[in-house]
């Protein structure tokens, strides 16, 4: 397997998933069709892209792939917003293409439609799960991002986490505030640290180091409980409490 994060924009990740000579290649969330094309320029093959989202920051390359492959099919959630789909896809669904084969998890949070891919140890979560981090609540609510996270937590620890964006530093400027004592914590940001001064994504990430350093995930844990109730001068009242209360602190956090 090649697994490949392609830059775009300003800090996506256009994801590609290919045979190890790049034939059989599936494309998540396309924002700019040029960083696909240079790749199939390069030998990569796409046998399909795969969408988590209608945000166009994850779309909007989608129609100059189909510019250059026509008949590439093109799997979305269930969501008019999305108009080059070709197969909509929901909770429990399964994508087989070319020997790759995925399952649909459906993640409410981000916005309402969102889903995810899950197979060959690969999550592909969009902007539902970061590394040390996780999307606004732009159409959902904290109880259904919450339970999101919480089926994503659940997968196994070795899934590799390759999510949209590379926020894992600014997140971890955040994360540190939360749980300041937390060696993994500080381990993972020096590894994020030094990837980035060498030009390398800091991604996929584990489900095992999410559950170590990404305070989204241990809005149980004591540490994290003690810095909310310092943050906002009351206990959570239980998980998803939690959980809003460390969304809403981020959501205003200035480093």
């Amino acid at each position: 397997m090649r697994l490949q994060a392609l830059p775009a924009l300003s800090d996506n990740y256009i994801w590609t998933c290919a045979d190890d000579d790049g034939a059989n290649a599936l494309i998540v969330d396309p924002s700019q069709a040029g960083p696909v094309l240079a790749a199939a320029d390069a030998g990569l093959q796409p046998v399909g892209i795969l969408l988590t989202h209608h945000h166009n920051d994850h779309i909007g390359g989608v129609p100059g792939l189909l510019e250059r492959w026509p008949g590439l099919p093109v799997i979305a959630p269930v969501d008019d917003r999305i108009t080059t789909a070709t197969r909509r896809v929901g909770d429990g669904d399964r994508v087989e293409l070319a020997g790759w084969r995925f399952d649909v998890m459906a993640l409410p949070g981000h916005t309402l439609s969102h889903v995810a891919y899950v197979g060959h140890d690969l999550l592909f979560c969009g902007d539902t799960l970061f590394s040390l981090g996780c999307g606004r609540l732009f159409e959902g609510t904290p109880g259904q991002m919450h339970a999101s996270l919480t089926r994503l937590a659940a997968l196994p620890g070795r899934t590799r986490v390759c999510c949209g964006h590379e926020y894992t530093l600014s997140n971890a400027t955040f994360a540190g505030v939360v749980e300041p004592g937390n060696p993994a914590l500080r381990r993972r940001t020096e590894e994020a640290r030094t990837m980035r001064q060498t030009g390398q994504p800091t991604l996929p990430s584990t489900i095992a180091n999410e559950l170590d350093t990404n305070p989204f995930l241990r809005v149980d844990s004591a540490a994290v409980r003690a810095a909310l109730q310092a943050q906002f001068g009351q206990a959570p009242a239980d998980s998803v409490d939690a959980f809003a209360a460390l969304r809403r602190w981020k959501d205003g956090f200035v480093a």
